[in-house]
């Protein structure tokens, strides 16, 4: 679909995995971009068709300058895990403070990724903390759409090309528990085309960001397995045990494969959430097309989004992660 327009959407993380793809589709609709962002010195793919501010959490009167005369703001900021100073209660924190900024600015509209079966009874904070900002969210002046998303996959996700990676690599891969609890990944441009299409919306709605497969976490390795053309043995371990497990290996390669809370909310089915399918592609499909491509290499999420980190400040994921 294409319009034109002279209407600016802001784009939290327009150079992050997820941001980029809804920038581009954004762009291609004829909207003006903007991004707030860590990272202002990072290589802009988009040229001058983005305007490039920083977050300026600590300073709110610039935070509202930068979002003046925008009518959408589309937030993916959040943290995947705690790293220095990046914590959940400062992400949660943050993002009140973006969305008061929002409102003073008088954008109309607020895009909010969240994360499927948030809640603030939640004992993993990378939930409850996700629940807050959405009850932020419902209690500001801003029309808003919240989409919750399980697992983006796409050629530059970290999960799927990780669990490649250790296919191509280890001839045992470690599953924890008994690996029946379940995720519905959905597809980058998928994800994107929902994120664009809110900005059109005119009702407040919460949906769920799920593709049309439903797998189990060993029903999701033997896919990859399969479509590699690999047969790792799979060995499965206790929770803690496959914790450490990958915490030592994590080590070695300088990064956090998969953090204690979302080991916690996959083996808590929290990734599969009920209802029709808000995604188009199936991941079987994505697989089949880019077998020779994933898992190449490891995809650090350290090394993408804190290898600055002394140099610049506390860094954050934009999009994450999940997402």
């Amino acid at each position: 679909m294409t319009r034109n327009s002279d209407e600016t959407v802001v784009v939290t993380g327009a150079f992050s995995f997820t941001g980029k793809y809804a920038t581009r589709l954004l762009l291609n609709r004829g909207y003006r971009v903007r991004t707030l962002t860590f990272h202002p010195m990072r290589e802009n793919q988009f040229g001058e068709q983005v305007e490039v501010f920083p977050y300026n959490f600590e300073h709110p009167e610039k935070l509202v300058e930068s979002l003046r005369g925008a009518s959408t703001l589309i937030n993916t900021y959040w943290v995947r895990f705690p790293r220095g100073d990046a914590t959940f209660q400062g992400a949660v924190r943050n993002t009140r403070v973006l969305i008061n900024a929002a409102a003073r600015a008088r954008v109309r509209r607020i895009v909010q990724v969240s994360v499927a079966n948030p809640s603030l009874e939640s004992p993993l904070e990378y939930y409850r903390g996700k629940a807050q900002v959405e009850q932020t969210v419902a209690a500001s002046p801003l029309a808003y759409t919240i989409l919750r998303p399980t697992v983006i996959f796409g050629p530059e996700d970290i999960l799927i090309n990780n669990i490649a990676w250790f296919v191509r690599n280890f001839p045992v891969f470690g599953i924890p528990g008994n690996g029946r609890y379940r995720i519905r990944p959905i597809y980058v441009e998928d994800m994107a085309r929902l994120l664009a299409d809110a900005v059109e919306r005119r009702s407040n709605c919460v949906l769920n960001a799920v593709g049309p497969e439903t797998l189990s976490f060993e029903e999701l390795v033997k896919l990859v397995s399969c479509h590699l053309g690999m047969s790792p043995r799979l060995l499965h371990l206790p929770m803690p045990l496959a914790y450490a497990s990958t915490r030592v290996i994590g080590w070695f390669l300088g990064d956090v494969i998969l953090a204690w809370q979302e080991y916690k909310g996959l083996m808590a089915d929290l990734l599969a959430p009920g209802g029709s399918s808000t995604g188009e592609t199936c991941l079987s499909n994505w697989l089949r097309e880019n077998h020779d491509r994933i898992g190449r290499g490891y995809s650090s999420e350290v090394a993408r989004h804190f290898a600055n980190w002394a140099a610049s400040g506390p860094m954050t994921q934009s999009d994450a992660g999940n997402q």
